[in-house]
């Protein structure tokens, strides 16, 4: 399915996020179940970011997904900084307590994927003693192995014929997001999504913070005492996430206030020129979130032609998050479709929009 370029996307870290609140994430995912139409949900947190930083696959993953929302303050928190206009943090975990705890009817039928050995069934088990907005159709503990492994025919076929609206995926992030990928043409259920600890929140193995320790952004420390491993990840993170302020977030803000108090360099209209073997789609001068209205159809057009595009960047200046954010959707779109990529010779401010972003890697051609 080629990417919805009306989407109001920001790069942050590297990685598209939809600007939409909790309660508008809720109700895309209830649209998508009414409709059945495919809704590859990312969730990605500041562990994701550095995970998708050094590992093209999983990046690839959150490109190529159909909504994906910020599951974490320090994301919310960076996004601000720079200006882009993330309204909250919208916790996969959240989301699926909210379709729970709803009283529309009828209720979502879900699909238990991995976990720990016995906790899907556990968590299916809960979920189906109460009365809530969620049903479990079913449940499969494939336990350990590759998402090739995980993969066969009757782990699928199992799957589509629960007539599940939504597969919670609890495999890991990054075996989690790659099951996913590998499997999304063959799943035929509308919502899929990896949702990391939902399935041990369901089943009663982990407890979820309380909900004064997630508005005093202490959801990490719970989990620490709860999970003590995590420890590892979470010190790691923190140290990364020391490294990202200094080289990329902060000069961020100082680009983003020194981009207020002056015009850019003069913008003209994008160009799109069609040859036999490629599109070019050609920028010049300052690029930002008010210009999205001309560029978005231009987006569309490349996507639509099922030819190698060439970014030609080389009059461009500074690009904001928001701009960069929907060039991610097309170069996610290009490498799913095994199309090419190619970006011509960019200026040096446009080449720092990027590597500030954590976008320089739309510099590598394919």
């Amino acid at each position: 399915m080629r990417p919805d370029f009306s989407r109001d996307v920001y790069c942050i870290l590297g990685l598209p996020f939809d600007a939409i609140s909790e309660s508008e994430a809720v109700r895309r995912v209830r649209e998508a179940v009414v409709s059945r139409r495919r809704c590859f949900l990312s969730t990605p947190n500041l562990n994701f970011a550095i995970g998708c930083a050094d590992d093209e696959g999983f990046r690839r993953s959150v490109l190529q997904s159909d909504l994906s929302v910020a599951d974490g303050w320090p994301i919310v928190a960076i996004a601000k900084l720079i200006g882009a206009p993330l309204p909250e943090r919208v916790a996969g975990s959240s989301l699926f307590d909210r379709l729970v705890d709803s009283d529309q009817r009828p209720p979502v039928k879900v699909y238990f994927f991995g976990g720990p050995p016995g906790s899907a069934g556990s968590a299916c088990a809960r979920l189906n003693a109460r009365a809530s907005g969620v049903t479990c159709v079913g449940f499969d503990e494939p336990g350990f192995g590759t998402a090739e492994e995980m993969s066969t025919p009757e782990h699928i076929d199992r799957i589509n014929m629960s007539a599940a609206d939504f597969v919670v995926v609890s495999l890991g992030a990054k075996k989690g997001q790659a099951w996913i990928q590998h499997n999304l043409t063959r799943i035929t259920v509308p919502v899929i999504s990896y949702l990391g600890a939902v399935i041990n929140f369901a089943a009663g193995t982990v407890s979820r913070a309380p909900r004064w320790a997630q508005a005093a952004r202490l959801e990490w420390l719970w989990r620490i005492i709860e999970e003590p491993a995590l420890w590892r990840r979470y010190a790691n993170d923190g140290f990364r996430l020391s490294k990202l302020l200094l080289t990329r977030v902060i000069p961020s803000v100082i680009d983003h206030w020194l981009a207020r108090r002056g015009s850019g360099q003069a913008r003209t209209p994008p160009s799109l020129e069609r040859s036999g073997e490629c599109v070019t789609l050609t920028m010049s001068g300052t690029w930002t979130a008010s210009h999205l209205p001309e560029l978005r159809p231009q987006l569309a057009a490349v996507s639509e032609s099922g030819l190698p595009v060439v970014l030609n960047l080389r009059d461009a200046d500074r690009l904001d998050s928001a701009v960069i954010g929907s060039l991610l959707l097309l170069h996610g779109w290009q490498l799913q479709a095994g199309l090419g990529w190619r970006v011509i010779d960019p200026s040096n401010r446009c080449r720092r929009s990027l590597r500030l972003a954590g976008a320089d890697y739309l510099l590598e051609s394919r």
